[in-house]
This record gives structure tokens, sequence and C-alpha cells, in this order.
């Protein structure tokens, strides 16, 4: 007899390769133009709020992260994710909504907006800890 782990969290999420603007961004393609074609690919979006953090354009990174936030939770939802639970860094098609999700934390910070910062940065290490080490935690 099979028994199930109730103490057991729920299963990792996994989202779906996108050949085409993965392809694209690792091609150097803008990634403006990239979210323009594919507007639901948020490692697109996460590009761009990493391109106007680096020009020290916060709100416009801010705006952004948002994006490819809500766009990561709309893809998660679709591929079974129930608003909890692991999203594995390591899995690169997770990469975009995790960039995004730490991008999103860093303009809340640099704003002043510190609870919605301190909610990024915790939901980033509850979904992934590698991702949080990787993307620098709070600093980044």
């Amino acid at each position: 007899m099979t028994h199930q782990n109730l103490m057991a969290g729920p299963p990792p999420t996994y989202l779906p390769d996108e050949p085409e603007p993965r392809g694209q961004l690792a091609d150097g393609v803008d990634p403006a133009k990239v979210a323009a074609a594919f507007p639901t690919y948020s490692a697109a979006w996460a590009a761009l709020a990493e391109d106007a953090w680096a020009r020290g354009a916060t709100i416009e990174s801010y705006a952004y992260a948002r994006v490819g936030y809500h766009r990561g939770l709309d893809a998660l939802r679709r591929n079974g994710w129930k608003g909890h639970g692991p999203v594995p860094w390591e899995h690169a098609p997770n990469q975009g909504f995790l960039r995004a999700l730490h991008a999103l934390g860093r303009a809340a910070a640099a704003i002043d907006e510190d609870d919605e910062a301190r909610r990024c940065y915790s939901f980033l290490a509850e979904s992934s800890a590698a991702a949080a080490d990787a993307l620098g935690g709070q600093s980044g």
C-alpha cells in the first residue's frame, strides 16, 4: 500500500520553454521588441527592468518588473501553481519570473515602498532560495 506524505508541500512548478522569445533575447534582440512581440514572456520584461535599473531609471524598472511579475504569475497559474510552492531557479524557463520578482523588490525598496520590497524578497526566497542567492537577495 502506498502512503501519501501529508506533510509535503506543493510540487514545484516548471514553466514551459518558449524557444522563440528565448532565442531572440539570446541573439541580442532588443528586449522591448521581444516584449512587444511576446507580451506574456516574463524574461523580456525582466530584461527591460534590469536595463532600466542599470540606467538609473528606477520608476521604469519598477513598471517593467511589475508587468513581468504579473505575467509570470499568470503563467505559473496556467501551469498548476496554486499560489505557493517552489518555483525552481534551476529550471531556466522559471528565471524570467524570478528575475522580475527580484527587480520589483529592488525597485520597490528604492522608492521606499518597504512593505512591497519585503513581500517580494520573502516571496523570492520562499519560491527559490537558489534564485535569491543568484540574484543577490535584497542587495541585488
